[in-house]
């Protein structure tokens, strides 16, 4: 419970500097979050003064799960007499300000809310949960270490069953079943609309640089239209980059890890854009400093791969490059901050950063490298447990 009232106040002194009376969390990973459970409700923060967890089902589990106070909530009809029950030191006889998470409110629940409420005026909270998340507890960092711990594990296993002519279907299910059976719960959550993933991708040759509206350099075949990203049937074929980009996740909170694998060797113009994704990889880690800013760190990349001669190639290909290199992760794959243009964040120990220079050559197939990072008062601690370096089967 002393862990969810550290984040609780961190948003807490968020919403007093912005004006905010209360916040209403509705998503599971917020609820999670902020109340250590993700049973069916709404979890109301005031801006001071003990959260109330409104849940409609089920009221015992959330009990367990959560030592604050929890109250049962029938209908969202009844919210605002409950609340000025329950709360009477948020009605003050002003206006009040309630903020939520439009970013992934869907709109019919962000209309029931307002009738409920009909004396309030909404803001949009997104960027006051998403800045609180931002900085990891050492409780959180923990657990990004045992999922890199986990993936390790599971990739060490798999170098020994990989082989010529194994399918990239094959060989991610032989992984995400090592990784279930060490506490890996089966899915990466991800926040972005529309972006789904379940434990990263293995790709090949022209099935890794296949277009795809995933927003990353490398998006994969995938088995249908059905779910036109990751792994398709095609098989491992000597002297192609196979592009091993998978998470684990454990207890609610990722790690994301690249590795490129060659059964032989790669051509020469694979291989000089391999070693110049590590020359970037090995620069960022250098430059990634608290005090450093994020927009900085990409921008240097962009100038690195444009001195190779690859820009056209960095990050996907000409129209389809993603405009980044890196990425927060913890109970989202994409949280903030990212390393991106017009992300002006200043690094912040606590900060726990994915870093993922990739090449993608269209028919060809992508190489590049990704490890997570968590900065420090002195810079930077890689978190990813497998050795960095190009794999040679």
């Amino acid at each position: 419970m002393d862990e969810l009232l550290n984040r609780q106040q961190r948003l807490q002194q968020l919403m007093k500097q912005r004006g905010v009376d209360a916040f209403v969390i509705t998503h599971n990973v917020g609820l999670y979050y902020f109340a250590g459970s993700m049973q069916t409700g709404y979890l109301l923060i005031p801006s001071e003064g003990e959260a109330t967890f409104f849940v409609r089902k089920s009221v015992s589990r959330a009990r367990s799960e959560y030592a604050g106070r929890v109250e049962p909530l029938e209908s969202l009809t009844v919210l605002q007499s409950r609340l000025e029950q329950e709360r009477p030191d948020l009605y003050r006889g002003k206006e009040l300000v309630f903020a939520t998470e439009f970013d992934v409110l869907p709109v019919s629940y962000y209309q029931r809310l307002q009738k409920a409420l009909p004396g309030v005026r909404w803001v949009d909270g997104t960027m006051l949960t998403r800045e609180t998340r931002m900085i990891k507890t050492p409780y959180e960092i923990r657990k990004i270490k045992e999922s890199a711990m986990v993936l390790h594990t599971a990739l060490e296993r798999s170098l020994s069953y990989i082989h010529v002519g194994m399918s990239e279907l094959e060989m991610i299910s032989r992984i995400e079943h090592d990784m279930r059976q060490l506490g890996h719960i089966g899915l990466m959550r991800m926040r972005a609309y529309n972006q789904q993933n379940s434990s990263g991708i293995i790709v090949s040759g022209a099935s890794a640089a296949f277009p795809t509206s995933f927003d990353g350099p490398a998006g994969g075949e995938g088995l249908s239209a059905a779910f036109p990203f990751g792994a398709s049937r095609r098989t491992f074929e000597k002297n192609v980059p196979i592009l091993i980009d998978v998470g684990c996740c454990i207890d609610g909170y990722h790690i994301d890890q690249s590795r490129t694998i060659v059964f032989g060797e790669l051509p020469d113009d694979l291989q000089y854009a391999y070693d110049a994704a590590e020359r970037i990889a090995k620069q960022t880690e250098t430059n990634m400093r608290a005090g450093t800013v994020c927009e900085r760190l990409y921008l240097d990349a962009v100038t690195m791969a444009e001195a190779e001669g690859l820009v056209d190639h960095f990050m996907g290909f000409k129209a389809d490059r993603a405009k980044f290199l890196g990425h927060g992760i913890g109970l989202e794959l994409d949280e903030f901050p990212v390393l991106a243009e017009k992300f002006t964040y200043p690094l912040q120990p606590g900060m726990v950063i994915a870093v993922e220079p990739k090449f993608t050559f269209p028919g060809r197939g992508v190489v590049g490298t990704e490890d997570t990072y968590l900065i420090t008062e002195t810079g930077c601690e890689r978190i990813s447990m497998t050795p960095p370096g190009l794999i040679r089967m």
